[in-house]
């Protein structure tokens, strides 16, 4: 090696030299240390020396490549090679890039048509790339038109060198927001979702992959991108993907990692991490470009792989979520099934099917969630389904609201969980639904009387089902009773209710119960601030005696707490989509980590009142609700004025044009007059002239006959207009 350094050092002939380098790189692979100590220097001389030839400098970019990228020492990490050559490629790289104009060098270099420059040098661009990432993406960031360069590479019609830009502009591309928009501006989505196309879409081969990550790189938490991606109708570009036949049997692996790939790809623009405003335009424009009824097509297609079905519900919904344009078209979508069954009731089975895979039941959970976010019409029309006056007697069709209930006291832990927290976003922030959901009735048993839905799930809390149950029953009935006084009146109705929640707070048990006792102290918690004081033994003073003596205030308190110093609580909070590694850590939804941030500390505050506090607290809420009252009649009293206002507006309108009409008749009418008058006195003058005449001629006295009748007549005709 240092015999071949020395030559490729100090021959004069290129030929010697082309040699020695070439000798040097069929070492480079197993002498990986030497050749990179000892050649490092003159290779990086050789590539700014001999541009001319293009064989040297293909050879020293392929040495180059050798000792730099571990992707060789990967393939020989199974034989059990020590680790550190793991750090062999990084170190290389950081004597290389130390000297900032060899990655300019490699740039120009990068320029060359020369397959056998230009290949070698984009390999090893991405082999720098992957070993120190943010580094070199500086030095490119800083260099002349660096990214614009490298750019080019997707033009190149020969697939290798294309295809290796594609991996070369992923490593580029990771998680640097300035090259990212550079990338984008320089028209890379049109490029890269030509190729997806000419390679067949889900049906092409690793470099769709390929396209896809890129893309994600591209468009994943950088807004300005995807308002981009948006704003050139790509979009639209989207909705081929997803077309599939009716035989979905027997995809390759490739296509569903691309199909996945592809949804994922949608599900990063509409994310509800994104700002709303880009979120929802991006939703409407997925729906007017049939984008997501291509997604539902997928949905209720039979054949698709588990995992992809998945993948598709969860895209379905995030692009319904707290759009009401599109919550509707999903509401509209039926199952080609006979009769045919809304797509929503068809998902509900799955979900409380124990016999349906665990993420799957998730997706459809989540889907139900984004269904009914910000939707009062779809809460509305399922809590309808409960209801005693819309159940279809003839037990034909299931409804959604049956199933929920059927989930709700099924004997599976986990139907029970899901149930309780799709009905709990039925209610969510929605008042007229918590209350008529009270008239809900379940006939238990043949010859039992029927029981209140609400009186059915305290029944079964007491009944020490599973944990699982009973934190997804307790959650619904704190999200049910929130901000319902009416409800609260309903739960302390009956005796056994207000003991069995301070016996369970009271007592010292385990740690998995002590989630228990954290929601039922919040449930105790919203029992109390939300009472109305209608039920003489359950007044709020009445109850914070009973927990002063029962159970204590600090004890209390610290119960609360357990619930937000769960990590599972924590691990909920964290985003929209339920997402857990198991089943048993189905624990807690995102909507209500939300209602115990907000009640928290109000509960903590209410218990520690004194009586006087409350009854200020009641003669404010009274006189704020006088206020609220009077300023009510005034609003209705300005909006009748208002109203009075308009209609006078209108008739002055209407009295307006009236007059302005018989004002432009009177007009016509005086100059009409006018004219009648000129020809009155025109036919006069005429007439004096004649009479002369006819004077001076008596022989024409017959024609004068004639004129007097004419005068008379004339006479007569002035008269009239007069």
């Amino acid at each position: 090696i240092q015999k071949l350094c020395d030559r490729v050092a100090s021959s004069t002939l290129l030929d010697d030299r082309r040699d020695a380098v070439r000798a040097l790189k069929s070492l480079s692979k197993k002498y990986r240390l030497e050749v990179g100590i000892q050649a490092m220097e003159h290779l990086i001389h050789v590539l700014q020396t001999d541009r001319s030839d293009s064989e040297i400098i293909g050879y020293a970019l392929d040495t180059l490549y050798n000792v730099i990228s571990n992707d060789l020492e990967e393939e020989e990490q199974e034989e059990n090679l020590p680790k550190q050559v793991d750090d062999l490629g990084s170190q290389f790289t950081e004597i290389f890039i130390k000297q900032q104009e060899n990655v300019t060098l490699l740039l120009t270099l990068v320029e060359e048509f020369d397959f056998h420059v230009r290949w070698p040098g984009v390999k090893l661009l991405t082999s720098l790339l992957k070993q120190q990432g943010p580094q070199v993406q500086q030095i490119i960031l800083v260099s002349p038109m660096g990214v614009s360069r490298l750019m080019d590479l997707l033009a190149d019609s020969r697939e290798v060198i294309r295809n290796d830009g594609v991996l070369l502009l992923q490593q580029l591309t990771k998680s640097n927001a300035a090259i990212q928009k550079i990338v984008a501006f320089e028209n890379a989505f049109e490029r890269l979702l030509d190729i997806i196309t000419e390679e067949g879409n889900s049906d092409g081969g690793i470099v769709v992959e390929d396209c896809l990550l890129l893309l994600q790189n591209l468009l994943k938490n950088n807004n300005s991108n995807q308002n981009f991606f948006k704003e050139g109708s790509y979009i639209q570009r989207m909705k081929p993907w997803f077309e599939v036949g009716d035989d979905n049997c027997g995809w390759s692996a490739q296509k569903v990692t691309n199909l996945h790939l592809m949804l994922q790809l949608v599900r990063v623009l509409v994310s509800p991490t994104n700002p709303p405003g880009a979120t929802s335009s991006c939703q409407k424009a997925m729906f007017h470009c049939g984008l997501l009824q291509q997604l539902c097509t997928i949905l209720m297609a039979t054949g698709v792989p588990a995992d992809i079905l998945t993948e598709t519900i969860n895209t379905v919904s995030e692009v319904i979520r707290g759009c009401q344009m599109n919550q509707d078209y999903f509401a509209s979508v039926n199952a080609p099934s006979n009769p045919p069954r809304p797509a929503i009731v068809v998902l509900l089975m799955s979900m409380v099917n124990e016999r349906q895979p665990f993420v799957l039941r998730c997706a459809v959970l989540y889907c139900f969630q984004c269904f009914l976010y910000k939707n009062q019409k779809g809460q509305g029309e399922i809590v309808s389904t409960l209801l005693p006056s819309t159940i279809d007697a003839t037990g034909n069709s299931v409804s959604a609201g049956q199933l929920l209930c059927g989930g709700l006291f099924s004997t599976d832990s986990l139907s029970n969980w899901c149930a309780a927290v799709a009905l709990a976003h039925a209610l969510q922030e929605n008042a007229t639904l918590k209350e008529q959901l009270l008239r809900v009735q379940l006939a238990t048993s043949i010859g039992n009387p029927p029981v209140s839905l609400l009186q059915q799930c305290t029944n079964i809390l007491s009944q020490g089902s599973k944990v699982q149950t009973r934190v997804g029953l307790l959650m619904l009935l704190c999200t049910w009773l929130s901000n319902c006084s009416i409800a609260v009146t309903h739960f302390l109705h009956n005796p056994a209710n207000i003991p069995f929640l301070t016996g369970q707070i009271a007592e010292n048990l385990g740690e998995e119960e002590q989630l228990v006792q954290g929601l039922c102290a919040l449930l105790l918690g919203i029992s109390i601030y939300y009472n109305d004081n209608s039920l003489e033994n359950y007044r709020k003073e009445k109850l914070k005696q009973l927990i002063e003596k029962r159970i204590g205030r600090e004890n209390f308190i610290e119960k609360l707490g357990f619930i937000s110093k769960h990590e599972l609580y924590s691990r909920a909070a964290q985003k929209p989509q339920p997402s857990f590694s198991s089943p048993d850590h189905m624990m807690f939804d995102h909507e209500f980590t939300k209602l115990v941030k907000e009640l928290e500390g109000v509960i903590s505050k209410a218990i520690y009142k004194s009586s006087e506090e409350d009854k200020k607290e009641e003669e404010v809420k009274k006189t704020l609700e006088q206020h609220d009252n009077i300023v009510t009649h005034y609003k209705k009293v300005i909006r009748e004025q208002d109203q009075e206002l308009e209609e006078l507006k209108q008739t002055i309108n209407t009295l307006t044009s009236q007059n302005e009409q018989l004002q432009a008749t009177v007009t016509q009418q005086v100059s009409q007059i006018q004219q009648h008058k000129d020809q009155y006195n025109l036919l006069k003058v005429q007439l004096g002239k004649d009479t002369q005449h006819h004077n001076s001629h008596s022989d024409t006295f017959q024609m004068n006959g004639i004129q007097v009748e004419e005068v008379s007549k004339l006479k007569e005709e002035l008269e009239e207009w007069k």
